[in-house]
């Protein structure tokens, strides 16, 4: 009936073992390492200042750590046609940095680099208290942004399972979001703002993919009724696969130019946006055709092996 392509339903331990393989070393890495919230999540001050010429980022780091008695990190970054150099001063505390201490900072950087024009560009303080509840209601968002796709695909695909179809679709959905995060710890990447864009990016993609395999597979149920579920659901990957890999592919590369870039001039900010995207992008793929929909087969045939059961149960009553 069907031609003889990939068997994703025989792939699918395989895949999930590498993804096992794959979590268990970030979680190692992130224990061992932490995680690196922004100020906007756990609090704190960040200080961008912009500057000419050669600056000793060592001796601003010793400086500023000794004008506010407090540890800092210090980061540099230049704009694309590299006329545009900052330098960023984060503090990481549970009380935002007061004014007088921040003026009495750009004073004695001003002083002790008189020929490097040290402006301050961009200040920005949260309270621990306030970046908590911000951290909080970011999460309770996106997981709301989630619950409501999912009853989205629920409800498109309830003829032929759409419960389950929208359950297996959020678990490939987690294990996106899962692999964006443990990608930014892995790289040391900051957990900011961004990462709640690429969280929203990737489910996007990932979400599309999953859709099409099952709009795909409800069409082939009319054509070919009596073919198993297995069946149509294989047939179905086999008939977006290609579809699946080029968008994804031209995507990824676009990224991949972004990565360049960001390291060639230093932009933090596209670094911490185009790593984990580059990654959610490559799992959103690989989760939709090898653990949504053959995930979804095997709860399928579980339903179907346990309705037998029952009309025996039922007719020996």
């Amino acid at each position: 009936m069907f031609k003889k392509n990939i068997d994703f339903n025989k792939c699918f331990k395989f895949v999930l073992i590498g993804y096992a393989i794959f979590f268990l070393i970030a979680t190692i890495l992130t224990l061992i390492f932490g995680v690196n919230l922004s100020i906007d999540f756990k609090g704190g001050t960040r200080l961008v200042y912009s500057y000419s010429g050669e600056l000793d980022t060592d001796k601003v780091d010793a400086l500023t750590e000794e004008t506010l008695s407090k540890k800092v990190s210090v980061t540099t970054s230049s704009g694309l046609t590299g006329d545009s150099q900052k330098i960023t001063i984060t503090l990481a505390s549970s009380e935002a940095l007061s004014n007088e201490a921040q003026q009495n900072l750009d004073t004695i950087l001003a002083k002790q680099f008189p020929n490097n024009n040290i402006k301050l560009a961009e200040s920005n303080s949260v309270a621990g208290s306030v970046a908590g509840n911000f951290f909080a209601k970011a999460m309770v968002s996106v997981l709301i942004t989630a619950v409501l796709v999912i009853l989205y695909v629920g409800i498109r695909f309830r003829k032929i399972g759409g419960v389950s179809a929208a359950i297996t679709a959020f678990v490939a959905l987690i294990i996106d979001i899962l692999v964006a995060f443990f990608t930014c710890t892995m790289f040391g990447l900051e957990v900011d703002m961004t990462f709640l864009a690429v969280i929203l990016t990737i489910l996007g993609y990932s979400l599309n993919d999953t859709i099409v395999i099952y709009d795909r597979v409800r069409e082939n149920k009319g054509i070919y009724p009596n073919a198993t579920t297995a069946e149509l659901v294989n047939e179905s990957l086999n008939t977006v696969k290609i579809r699946t890999i080029v968008t994804t592919t031209t995507t990824f590369l676009a990224v991949v130019m972004i990565i360049v870039v960001a390291e060639i001039f230093g932009i933090s900010s596209l670094r911490s946006f185009a790593i984990p995207m580059a990654f959610g992008l490559v799992s959103g793929s690989l989760s939709s055709l090898f653990i949504s929909a053959p995930l979804w087969v095997i709860w399928k045939n579980k339903q179907e092996k346990k309705g037998p059961k029952k009309a025996k149960s039922k007719k020996r009553r």
